[in-house]
């Protein structure tokens, strides 16, 4: 109840609220003998729109303009007896801007002119971010052209590892996420004109707008003001393109073909070149409907792109084939395509592409409208419709299988800026993003046919199969067909009020998802080995038997406090609260069920229980204090602290809509046969999912010390990182055996669902985890002059948690989840990065005039990845155990063998010796135990990557030009390895050895790839 008063107090009267999309100018007015002047008058003119902003500076001489639109500004002092003083300056999106401006004695018809970019030091915010201006963001030459695959270019970013899910790029579409200063990539929250753009059924951006609609973003990922909620991860603020007075257009194409490129390291001759073929193409056109008053901006974009996935399989030999006995192993042997090639350890390999296809089609509109000198209303609407051929979705190594998925993508954005006093201006948000899409197999084949007996009796597909040893993985994908619908309505309003030395901000804010989806599923199975396919063992089986569907419901409200407080001329402070209630999901029809550990029992959410969990109710003080010793804004000494939430997405309450009565989950880690799957499974009991009830959202800590300095044209950062996060999502068994028996053998007689069945697995999401961070990061950002920009930066971090990802459940010991702490999946100890533009000094006619090169550099160290051995009958869940390490695993760096990986049974007598490196985690007498390898205890390969732009621009007559454009990705051809396969096993062919680069060609790294363009601009 208390708690409730608060936050009534803190909200007030105000409409729910949503955090800044635009931009903030404030400043200091003085006289030549620095005394504060009041009564200026200050006028801010957008020099693209026309449309002017008053203030009137106050007792001590400030004035504050909020919530005014990214762009150049001209920002004229006015006061009579002194010099008029015009600055200009520049508006990047979420920036806080300071121009201080003094004033001289003079008459009125004198005037001064200050030209000159923004402040290279930021002295405003202890906020540590970085814009990406318009033109940057236009003529870096990214793979793909998406703004996102900008993140790991920021300060404490990565280029993400293989095995990522969100921040690895897809298929010519880009990353969904990424990665920066040790926080999850579940954990970043995107913005469009304030709007939330994430997809919370998993956290990813619902789809990345074309880069011709963005005007610049900026990313937040250390101590963000109070007015950013909803996530622990970096802040993404995007700001869409509008139109201006002047009439601008631009239409474009961009083409690649494989015929231009390098080959893949693993696509070698006299293998036919994976093909590759790539066309970006699109208009738009931005312009005054009425001058000084109303603009709008439409762009359309589409794509066709055509990509080889190059795909390096261990396949069954024709003697392995030949030595098939099994029944059903036989009618799955047309299914696994013959070898064309031979490894280096002689086993069958099949090297081949596999066709992914996507088509995108993207239009947007942009309209802003001047209702008065008051009042500014901008909306924003983006439609995608697009469709995409996966062919190794899951992980399948051969093609073929994977899934053909289809989406239409939409997001909606009204702001209303209106200035209620010179000290007063509230900006109001509303909008939506919405996400349909749907996953269909490739291979529809009914598994009862082939005499399967998985519980699968039409369609659908094969249960998608893996043969360990080989890393042969077929059929499926697992979990589809499936589709969802998940929208995202989000109301807001932002108040920024000047009082005093105060400049305070307030406000709060209220979203409702709804996430509606289906699903069907064929399961998994494995077979330990070549020798356990050929006689048709398997050791695990995984399935949910059902269509389940289900309409889920997530509110959240937040409010907060920002008071950025002037202490003299130069410190300042920056106080600021926030609250956040995180409501527990609900269902439509109730249909969750969860497992109650206490009672042994199903229960139904709605009938026993009220809710999947507890709802999350949190205070979040940030602190930060801003030190500029000189006073000449060419200094800053920062140092803050901030606790914020992380919103889990709905991936932690869906598995519990796949229980009983609602569907079947069952699943074997033990003996089990493909033709009597499903009576083992059933006899091994129910294998439910559930959440605890005591769950909560993840919370992060996140401190830094920073110093920055103005040196010529360069902005000069060394600062200290660390952030501590708590509370983080784990899945966990919690019927792991015990000195072989389960905890919970079966549900009890008096459960309300299912009394007296078996039970198996029963994996619950937890909020156990935590994680460390500390990282030194280093930066130089070169303003343009004479031709040269440049951003730069290097990053000295550490990286620890339980586990990376959030639905992975990694952890060897259930009962012990310390166990599992170690380097993060995406643990990168060193990383540069720099991008740069140069104007060539060539002038003096059309083809020596215009010529400009643009080079983006990253380089990083190899990441950690995560030994296993294939044993689970020890624990009862697949590829978690450890084995035991009994040598040196000393990197050796070839893709045949990257590590020492020499792998013994002390089962088997003499079978370990001096030269064994890893022990499966057995005694010699066959009594299991926990392996003493630490989580994620060996190096992967490092990443290099350059990619480079060579462009000319032609003038022809007015403002209009043609932009020709040459661009090499990864021009160095950099070999970029993938990580080795981990799976530790006697005999392996493919422990330890790598089959495909990080990245997929025509992603990130993988080979050397040109692409022209041109484009038509005036």
């Amino acid at each position: 109840m208390r708690l409730a008063i608060l936050v009534a107090v803190l909200l007030g009267s105000l409409t729910p609220a949503w955090a800044q999309s635009t931009a903030t100018l404030q400043g200091t007015v003085t006289d030549t003998q620095n005394a504060v002047m009041p009564g200026v008058s200050v006028t801010i003119r957008n020099q693209a729109t026309g449309i002017e902003r008053a203030a009137v500076t106050d007792a001590g001489g400030q004035y504050v303009a909020a919530s005014l639109p990214p762009g150049q500004y001209q920002v004229l002092a006015h006061i009579e007896g002194f010099q008029d003083q015009t600055r200009e300056v520049e508006l990047g999106v979420a920036q806080t801007v300071v121009v201080n401006i003094k004033l001289g004695v003079g008459t009125l018809a004198e005037n001064i002119t200050v030209t000159g970019a923004s402040p290279l030091i930021d002295t405003a915010t202890v906020s540590v971010g970085q814009v990406m201006a318009q033109r940057t963001v236009q003529e870096i030459p990214l793979n793909g052209r998406h703004f996102v695959d900008l993140g790991p270019l920021m300060p404490g970013g990565i280029t993400a590892p293989q095995n990522a899910g969100l921040s690895a790029p897809l298929r010519g579409q880009g990353s969904f996420s990424f990665i920066s200063a040790g926080n999850r990539e579940t954990s970043v929250n995107f913005m469009i004109n304030g709007i939330n753009l994430n997809d919370l059924s998993n956290s990813q951006i619902t789809f990345q707008p074309s880069i011709n609609t963005v005007s610049e973003f900026k990313v937040d990922n250390s101590t963000f003001s109070a007015e950013y909620g909803r996530n622990s991860g970096a802040i993404v603020n995007v700001a869409t393109r509008s139109g201006a007075n002047a009439l601008h257009g631009e239409a474009f194409d961009y083409y690649r073909d494989d015929k231009f490129d390098s080959r893949n390291y693993f696509n070698p001759e006299p293998a036919d070149k994976s093909p590759f073929n790539r066309k970006q193409f699109g208009v738009n056109l931005g312009g005054p409907i009425a001058k000084n008053r109303t603009f709008y901006f439409f762009s359309y974009e589409g794509l066709r792109h055509l990509q080889g996935v190059d795909l390096n399989s261990g396949v069954l030999t024709d003697a392995q084939r030949a030595a098939v006995t099994d029944p059903m192993s036989k009618r799955l042997l047309p299914y696994i395509p013959l070898p064309n090639t031979t490894g280096a350890s002689g086993e069958g390999r099949l090297i081949s592409s596999g066709i992914a296809p996507v088509t995108i089609n993207q239009s947007t509109i942009d309209l802003r409208h001047s209702m008065g000198k008051n009042d500014d209303l901008h909306g924003y609407y983006a439609f995608q419709a697009d469709k995409r051929k996966e062919p190794n979705a899951q992980g399948n190594t051969v093609p073929d299988f994977g899934d053909t998925r289809v989406g239409h993508r939409q997001v909606m954005t009204i702001n209303e800026t209106h200035v209620f006093s010179q000290a007063l201006v509230n900006e109001a948000r509303f909008g939506f993003n919405r996400l349909n899409i749907t996953f269909d197999p490739n291979v529809v084949i009914n598994p009862a046919d082939l005499g399967i007996s998985n519980g699968v009796n039409f369609p659908i597909a094969l249960p998608q199969i893996t043969i360990q040893g080989l890393n042969l993985n077929f059929g499926g994908p697992s979990g589809f067909p499936s589709g969802r619908t998940v929208t995202t309505f989000a109301a807001g309003d932002t108040a920024t009020y000047l009082r005093g030395n105060h400049i305070i901000k307030f406000g709060g804010e209220f979203r409702r998802a709804e996430h509606a989806s289906f699903n069907l599923d064929p399961g998994t199975f494995t077979y330990p080995s070549v020798a356990a396919f050929q006689t048709g063992l398997g050791n695990a089986f995984n399935i949910t038997l059902g269509d389940r569907s289900f309409d889920l419901f997530v509110n959240a409200l937040g409010g907060f406090v920002q008071d950025a407080v002037s202490v003299g001329p130069n410190l300042k402070l920056d106080l600021g609260l926030r609250y956040d209630l995180l409501a527990a999901p609900t269902e439509a029809n109730n249909r969750m069920v969860v497992f109650d550990a206490a009672t042994d029992s199903l229960v139904q959410v709605g009938s026993g229980i009220d809710k999947v969990h507890k709802n999350s109710n949190d205070l979040q003080p940030r602190v930060g204090i801003i030190w500029n010793p000189a006073g000449d804004g060419r200094l800053a000494v920062r140092g803050a602290y901030a606790v914020m939430i992380n919103q889990q997405n709905t991936g932690v309450v869906t598995g519990t809509t796949a229980n009983p009565p609602l569907a079947t989950p069952l699943n074997v880690a033990g003996a089990v046969r493909l033709d009597s799957a499903l009576a083992t499974a059933a006899a091994s009991g129910l294998a439910p999912n559930t959440t605890n009830p005591n769950y909560q959202q993840g919370r992060l800590q996140t401190w830094n010390v920073n110093v920055e300095r103005e040196i010529g044209p360069v902005g000069l950062m060394v600062g200290y990182f660390g952030s501590y996060g708590d509370r983080l999502s784990v899945p966990l068994n919690i019927n792991q055996f015990v000195n072989g028996v389960r905890p919970f053998a079966k549900l009890s007689a008096s459960s309300p669902i299912q009394p007296g069945s078996n039970l198996g697995n029963i994996t619950e999401r937890e909020s156990l985890g935590y994680s460390h961070y500390t990282g030194l990061w280093i930066t130089a950002n070169h303003r343009m002059t004479h031709g040269l920009q440049f951003s730069a930066s290097y990053t000295l971090s550490k990286s620890t948690d339980t586990n990376s990802f959030d639905g992975t459940l990694s952890t060897q010991d259930s009962y012990n989840v310390a166990d599992g702490e170690g380097p993060s999946d995406f643990d990168v100890r060193h990383r540069f990065s720099i991008n740069g533009t140069y104007e060539l000094p060539f002038h003096g006619n059309r083809l020596m005039d215009g010529w400009q090169v643009v080079v983006v550099s990253q380089m990083q160290s190899g990441g950690p990845f995560n030994v296993v051995t294939n044993i689970n009958t020890f624990t009862g869940v697949n590829n978690t155990l450890r084995p035991d390490l009994v040598g040196d695993p000393a990197i050796l760096g070839s893709v045949n063998q990257w590590f020492n990986n020499s792998v013994c049974d002390p089962r088997i007598a003499g079978s370990c010796t001096s030269s064994s490196v890893f022990a499966l985690p057995v005694s010699a007498n066959g009594v299991f135990h926990f392996g003493s390898l630490g989580r994620n205890a060996i190096l992967g390969p490092a990443f290099s990557d350059t990619d480079v732009s060579l462009i000319k621009n032609v003038r022809l007559n007015g403002q209009a030009r043609v932009q020709l454009r040459v661009e090499a990705f990864n021009v160095f051809n950099q070999k970029n390895f993938g990580q080795p396969g981990r799976i530790a096993t006697v005999g392996s062919t493919s422990f330890g050895v790598i089959t495909n680069t990080r990245f997929p060609t025509g992603d990130s790294g993988s080979a050397r790839q040109v692409q022209f363009a041109a484009k038509m601009l005036f």
